[in-house]
């Protein structure tokens, strides 16, 4: 078991060395290199392509093949059993008898059936939609003497379907049926991950059909119909013809992680129903004022932590490893060792290296490109703004009221941590800054949305204007108007 550990941290940091080598080789330039090295014409155009991200056999670092991570895997399951075991003595002293029910679990994925549906649509449109339209396109432009009139035409169609058919009809069902948030979260972000899987999909042909020679085509320029549909369900966002490749498939191993996300789900359950709601159901009780919003903060900080090691551990942990092992895909650095981090930069780059990856090619550095390299500030900015955009969006779709908590917290406290708390920062007191951190503004989440949530509920507006709308109810949900609204 040593030699193992040994030898899989050895592969891993050999492959993050030889990375970084790659990128900052790439970063020199081939013709700042070819002063130093000789090098042949086709060393040179390898070394120009190698900007691009590459894909490794990597491991994945939470594996529990280590006792001290095991061990605390084993804590955690001790605190679900806890959590299980004090519910059911609660509800044997309040209603006399053992209640095991799970109420809160059937309303938050109701209406299973249509979200089936609804995802089938759109997956069925997007595995159709892209391919035909990338086919068309490079099927024609090589040979044509109107290229920019079938770009322009290409474009807007693929810009229509994106806007109608990934964008607003998805949300139109959402709102239309009032989907509960368990529901409209699988959809919304089932929407979010199709639309960027087009994107690089598209993003990273179109070179290839730009660089043949004219009145030449060739059908090799678009990859065939079984790779895009394995980058459809690939766990990465960049689309490469070939990914590295596992030799076999562990089916017990997958059984396991969706076992886990499952356990996951129940988790998050028990942290709701014994520290969430029967704090947050007294807010009708109560006025919006500083002092019960600074207790509140501090009373959600347990669950907002939780919450956030549970989104973790089941998503990027389980989920994605249950998907490779089933598709044998290879690289599973799906997240890097961001609980060590020192700074809040490498925290965003390590947290969720799949979105990481595509803001960074398809947004940061196409910025860059497009401004030839002038404004690196400017371009962060645009990635922060995305970000934060996106997440407020998913959160104010699936709970059904707009309250910017979230932007405000990427793009205020998170571009000011970025730049203060920066790669420079070394030494554990940073490292411990960071969690304080991060434990506070999960605090700050659970506690202003889920005060929101029975706001919303207790002290409901007939006809709400649109001034309403952008309002937090929360700010002006008194007990006169809750008291009413019950007896009603």
């Amino acid at each position: 078991h040593l030699k193992a550990d040994l030898m899989r941290q050895f592969d891993t940091q050999v492959n993050e060395f030889m990375d970084s080598l790659i990128e900052e080789s790439a970063s020199l330039g081939s013709s700042h290199v070819s002063t130093v090295f000789p090098l042949s014409d086709k060393e040179k155009s390898k070394l120009s392509t190698l900007h691009s991200l590459l894909f490794y056999c990597h491991s994945n670092l939470l594996e529990f093949t280590v006792n001290h991570i095991r061990t605390i895997y084993h804590m955690f399951i001790a605190l679900l059993i806890l959590f299980i075991f004090s519910t059911l003595v609660v509800d044997f002293i309040d209603e006399g008898r053992l209640v095991l029910e799970f109420d809160l679990l059937v309303y938050a994925f109701g209406q299973f059936p249509l979200v089936v549906v609804t995802w089938m649509c759109m997956f069925l449109s997007t595995l159709v939609v892209p391919y035909v339209l990338l086919s068309v396109w490079a099927g024609v432009y090589p040979t044509s003497n109107h290229r920019a009139l079938w770009t322009v035409l290409a474009g807007s169609l693929l810009l229509l379907y994106q806007g109608l058919c990934l964008g607003f009809l998805p949300t139109y069902v959402v709102l239309k049926n009032g989907l509960p948030p368990a529901s409209c979260f699988i959809l919304i972000l089932e929407q979010v991950r199709l639309i960027m899987k087009a994107h690089s999909f598209i993003r990273e042909n179109v070179p290839r059909v730009l660089s043949l020679e004219p009145n030449k085509a060739n059908s090799l320029a678009v990859p065939q119909f079984t790779q895009y549909i394995y980058f459809l369900f690939a766990p990465t966002l960049i689309y490469r013809d070939k990914y590295p490749r596992n030799p076999c498939i562990r089916w017990g191993y997958v059984a396991t992680k969706f076992s886990q996300v499952l356990g996951c789900l129940f988790y998050a359950y028990y942290i709701f129903v014994r520290l969430c709601i029967p704090q947050f159901r007294s807010i009708s009780m109560q006025l919006f004022d500083l002092r019960a919003m600074v207790l509140c903060v501090f009373n959600s900080i347990l669950p907002g932590v939780l919450v956030l090691f549970l989104a973790f551990f089941a998503f990027l942990h389980c989920w994605l490893n249950a998907f490779a092992e089933m598709l044998r895909f290879g690289d599973r650095m799906f997240y890097k060792d961001w609980w060590n981090s020192t700074s809040f930069a490498n925290y965003y780059r390590t947290w969720n290296v799949v979105v990481h990856d595509w803001l960074y090619y398809y947004v940061y550095r196409d910025f860059l490109w497009m401004t030839q390299k002038r404004f690196r500030a400017a371009a962060m900015l645009v990635v922060f703004t995305v970000s934060a955009v996106v997440h407020e969006y998913v959160l104010a779709i699936c709970f059904g009221f707009f309250y910017p908590v979230m932007f405000c917290l990427f793009m205020c406290f998170g571009m000011v941590f970025n730049f203060v708390l920066n790669d420079r920062r070394k030494g554990p007191i940073w490292n411990v800054i960071m969690w304080t951190l991060l434990f506070l503004g999960q605090g700050v989440l659970i506690c202003l949305y889920s005060q929101e949530w029975y706001a919303q509920r207790f002290c409901p507006i007939q006809e709400p204007s649109f001034l309403d709308l952008l309002k937090p109810r929360s700010w002006t949900c008194t007990p006169q108007t809750n008291t009413a609204v019950d007896a009603h």
